[in-house]
């Protein structure tokens, strides 16, 4: 199965002299030319893995402390009128724009505008060996069902990544970026729009104006927030439409409309999911002297013949066949 387009840049693979000028390139090309400077450039280690999703690029970062100027000069010399929307995942990163100035610590988003002057800092843990990491996602401004210049006011802001909105577009780019060979090309016009919107729907909390969103924009990230719901409760075997439509305060009709636009419906995706759960389980080996019951009582199947039957449509074998079909090799993707 073709993949989305990967580029996978390691500054290890070229000599040491060259390696800092090979993360300057791919760090302008990723977002906008940025004036870099760091301890390690005699010998620098980077790499980053950049998923293109067309006028959205997300991109999983690894590299040793440095420091980025953003210059009025290199402002005047390119524009790209973008934004980027930057998840620290390891070591400390801080950001200095508009005045203001904050340390954003692992875990948490700030917006970076590539067409003002700003300054960032990234190092590892406590100053430490270990490199800093990142996860961004840069958007056209246009793209953004939001006034520009509000949103440019959130610059070197610090927003949440562990709750509401923040929470859903981190674990969205961790997937997306951490394992792209899990979509085709063609799903990359669709991992946009639900990156758009949920980095929309984290702005306007931040500027207060979510209710000014389009329908469409509120109704991806109400999706994206109801498929992360259901993900995380599949081991309760109460799990339904009904409790699902419960804990979005949504009527169960609103719910049913919102999977007929993507044409699925919400039982069917709690069933794929619950049963692709347990297909991994039976492929581990290191599982292989649970029953099969109690690895489908984990995942919310309570009757063993149900269980047996739905398998056995889905994958074309009962689940002890699957399993014995999948001896000494490996659990299928997530």
């Amino acid at each position: 199965m073709a993949a989305l387009q990967v580029e996978m840049v390691d500054t290890t693979v070229v000599s040491p002299a060259d390696r800092f000028p090979l993360f300057v390139e791919l760090a302008g090309r990723a977002s906008a030319p940025v004036a870099l400077t760091s301890d390690h450039a005699d010998d620098f280690r980077g790499r980053a893995r950049t998923v293109a999703l067309g006028a959205v690029a997300l991109t999983r970062f690894r590299y040793q402390s440095l420091v980025g100027r953003r210059t009025p000069r290199l402002i005047r010399q390119a524009d790209p009128e973008v934004f980027q929307v930057a998840l620290t995942v390891s070591g400390r990163s801080s950001i200095s724009a508009n005045r203001r100035g904050a340390a954003i610590p692992v875990g948490d988003f700030t917006l970076i505008d590539w067409g003002r002057p700003h300054t960032l800092e990234h190092a590892g843990a406590a100053g430490g060996p270990d490199p800093a990491g990142a996860v961004t996602a840069v958007v056209p401004r246009t793209l953004l069902p939001l006034d520009p210049d509000r949103v440019a006011h959130l610059s070197a802001a610090r927003m949440s990544g562990s709750d509401g909105p923040g929470l859903l577009l981190a674990r969205h780019l961790h997937h997306v970026t951490g394992h792209p060979e899990q979509f085709r090309p063609a799903d990359a016009p669709y991992l946009a729009e639900v990156t758009v919107s949920l980095i929309s729907a984290l702005l306007a909390r931040h500027l207060d104006v979510e209710d000014r969103l389009p329908v469409d924009v509120r109704q991806r990230a109400l999706l994206s927030q109801v498929r992360d719901f259901i993900e995380r409760h599949l081991d309760d075997p109460a799990l339904s439409p009904q409790l699902v439509a419960d804990a979005h305060h949504v009527s169960l009709r609103t719910l049913h409309r919102l999977f007929q636009a993507e044409d699925e419906t919400v039982a069917g995706l709690i069933r794929t999911r619950r049963l692709h759960r347990c297909r991994r389980e039976l492929a581990d080996p290191l599982l292989r002297q649970q029953p099969v019951h109690l690895i489908a009582r984990r995942w919310g199947f309570t009757d063993k013949a149900h269980f047996s039957r739905t398998f056995r449509a889905e994958y074309g074998l009962s689940p002890r066949a699957y399993r014995e079909s999948r001896r000494g090799g490996s659990p299928p993707p997530d």
